[in-house]
This record gives structure tokens, sequence and C-alpha cells, in this order.
């Protein structure tokens, strides 16, 4: 019987493209138990799984006019956490399998390379592995609903759908944007992940973010923007300042209702340019939040949706050899891929589990990695009451984390830190 394979949806077809030995787009989510994990009884949630999900259980392929992913000959095998996160993964790797599962002690992790699925689909997937995997332990029977779904059942169509091509608009929007100013520091040799993690009381978070009239994703840009700024004026003189913008990944479900597993997420450059003059903190938020609120419209993304569709339809590039693609993909990513942005902060709201889960899950984690010009990156997770916000970086400079850690304190929301000691 011939092996399952599926076209890389619009957004993943740029990751095989980029990536180069030292980087490698992969992203995190982990969850932490109340006791610690069986590896068999993990492994066994792992294969019930495979039937249900199967667009996480495949490895990458090299065609002649696109890449491909394939449903995986080789198992998913648990393995024990090691080194950092992140770790590169390697083309002989993602021929196997673009999809690593790890345990320690108390926490299971999940690693996918983002040609599968992004930070929203990870997370579902993720949820569904620990419900699994407490039912299978503990025989605990989880509540299926949105979120949590009966592996027994057959994936649904609109699970695997490429929901990029159904949404494009019939006129591309522009990528050009002003160059931001980009953060740098001494590169780390030893390829060392560092993360700092500040956990905070996800009410406290919020109630703040409220008072200066704007959502959490808009406060924590906004004190990301203020501690880039400042860090700039330290080293540059206004008129040779840059614009700070923080890129916002959109999650495109909301907007168009669709329900895939697979990439569907776009993202939105958002911030001030310094040499216009100074801007309150409350300026800040205001400015982040109406930018957003007026781009993250299901008409504007849809422009920018057909931007990333239009050119794959041009038949001169459909059929030109993988390598020729590869090589107008990089042109293109070097040309605005992540010149309009200073960082990301990839925030996937709160992840509202059924209540059996919360007896044995004590709290749930995003991770992504360095863009391949970003030296850090923020992603943000809540579950339970508390908000993880992942802070990681390739530099051995800390400025970053100091800065916008200190001045969430200062705004009233207390931050417990967490190292992983780099």
């Amino acid at each position: 019987m011939s092996q399952k394979w599926y076209r890389l949806d619009t957004a993943a077809l740029i990751f095989p493209a980029i990536t180069k030995r030292d980087w490698c787009n992969v992203f995190r989510v982990s969850a932490e138990l109340s006791e610690e994990i069986d590896p068999d009884v993990l492994q066994e949630a792992i294969r019930d799984l495979k039937s249900r999900f199967p667009s996480f259980y495949v490895s990458l392929h090299k065609g002649f006019f696109w890449y491909y992913l394939e449903e995986s000959k080789e198992d998913v095998r648990v393995q024990k956490d090691f080194a950092y996160p992140l770790t590169f993964m390697s083309r002989k790797e993602l021929h196997e399998n673009c999809l690593r599962v790890f345990y320690y002690k108390n926490r299971m992790a999940v690693e996918v390379f983002h040609s599968v699925s992004d930070g929203r689909g990870g997370v579902i997937f993720l949820a569904n592995l620990v419900a699994r995997y407490i039912e299978r332990k503990y025989g605990v029977e989880i509540p299926k609903g949105d979120l949590i779904r009966d592996f027994k059942e057959a994936p649904r169509a609109e699970e695997l759908e490429d929901s990029f091509l159904k949404n494009a608009a019939e006129k591309a929007s522009s990528r050009k944007e002003e160059t931001a100013y980009r953060l740098h520091g001494t590169k780390d040799k030893s390829g060392f992940k560092h993360l700092t993690t500040g956990i905070v009381e996800s009410k406290r978070l919020l109630d703040v973010s409220h008072e200066y009239g704007v959502t959490v994703t808009s406060f924590l840009a906004a004190v990301m923007a203020e501690s880039i700024l400042a860090m700039q004026a330290e080293e540059r003189s206004r008129k040779r300042q840059k614009p700070v913008k923080i890129t916002v990944p959109v999650d495109l479900r909301r907007l168009y209702h669709s329900k895939t597993l697979r990439n569907f997420t776009l993202v939105l450059n958002s911030g001030v340019d310094p040499r216009y003059g100074a801007y309150t903190f409350a300026e800040l938020c205001s400015t982040i939040h109406h930018q957003l609120r007026a781009n993250a419209t299901p008409q504007n993304m849809a422009g920018m949706i057909a931007a990333n569709v239009q050119p794959q339809q041009v038949v001169a590039l459909r059929l030109a050899p993988v390598f020729l693609k590869n090589f107008v993909m990089k042109l293109v990513y070097n040309d605005s891929g992540e010149r309009g942005g200073c960082i990301n902060i990839s925030n996937l709201g709160n992840l509202d589990l059924p209540e059996p889960m919360l007896t044995y899950v004590k709290r749930m984690e995003f991770i992504i990695g360095p863009q391949l010009r970003y030296p850090n990156n923020c992603s943000v997770l809540s579950c339970g009451g508390k908000t993880y916000i992942n802070m990681i970086r390739i530099i051995q400079e800390t400025e970053l984390e100091r800065q916008f850690f200190s001045r969430l304190v200062a705004l009233g929301v207390p931050v417990e830190i967490e190292s992983n000691g780099g």
C-alpha cells in the first residue's frame, strides 16, 4: 500500500527552502504533570494518536518540483529530553520524522518542524497527547469537544486542508515595509539556546492590559517595543535610529472559521518610528493596539494571503525545478521575510483544558526558536491561571530580558523568573 502524502501548505513552502545547517524552524510545546512521566505509557499514547492526527506523523521529502510531506515509515520514538530545547533538525532527521516527543521527570514535550503545523495546531496536538496519556495512565476519561478529540475517530477533511488557498483575495497586498531596527549581540558559538521564562498571574496581566484599554498581546508588544526603544536609544542618536516594530503572528482560524491543524498564521509588524518623537507607554499601547486591529481584518489578511498564494500559481514558477524555486524563495525572504520587525511575540492565548485534566496538569508552555535573523524571540501561553512568557536567544547578552521583565514589574505585573542557566 502506498504511503499517504501531503502537499506543503502555503506557509510551509518557505521553511525547507531557507533551512540552513545551523538554523531550522522548529517550535516546542510542553506540559508539566503532577507525577513523573512513564515513557512506556507515553509511547503507547503516541501510537494511539497516529491515525487521528496523521498530518503530524510525517517526514519531509524533496521532489523535482516541490518538497512534500509523506506519512512516516519510522515510528515516532519517545526520547529522554537532553541538552536544550529546539536543537537542530537535520535533513536526515526530517527525512525520517518531522516530530519529536520528549520526556524528563514530570515534563513531556513535543517539537514540530514548522512545515507541519503552527503553534495553535501544535498545542492542540499536545493537549490531545496529554489527554490520551492521562486516560491510559490513570483510567480517567477526558471529555471530548473542540480541543480534545476522540482518538478513535477518523481525521476530518477540514483539519488537513490548506486554508490559505480557500481564503486568498483576488488582489495581493504589497510586501514592502521599511527596515526595522535589528537586535544584535555576541553569538554563542556553541549553539546553546538561552531560555528565560517569566511566570505571571494571568488575571493580573489581563487587568493591567485592560487598564490601558488593550489586549494582552498588544500590551506585551508595547512593553517589548518600549524595551527595544530604550536599547536603541543607548547605542545611536535619534537621527540614526530605525523603526521599532514587533512581529505578531495572527491565527487566521478565528477570522475565517477554519479548523485546519496545518499552518494558518500570518504575521503583522506593529510599532513606531522614534525619529518622529518620543512615545509614552500609553501611546505605545494605543498605537500598537489600533494598528493590529486595523490590519487583522479578513479583507486585509486575504490580500496578504494572496501575496503568498499567487506566486505559486505562476506557470513558469510551477514548472521550475525545486532548486530554482528555493533560490527564488530565499531572495524573497531575504528581501521581505524578517526586515519589517525586531522580534516575534507569538501569543497562543489561554488554553482551556477540560476540568479532569487540571488535576494532573501543572503547567503548559510554548517555545519558538530564534528566527533566521532575529537573535531573540518570545512566545506566550496561558493555562491554569498562569501565563508563561518564554524569551529565547542565541546571543550572550541578557539586556532585552532585563529590560522587558523589569518593565513588566514596574507596570504592576509581578514576575517569577526561571532560566535554563545559560
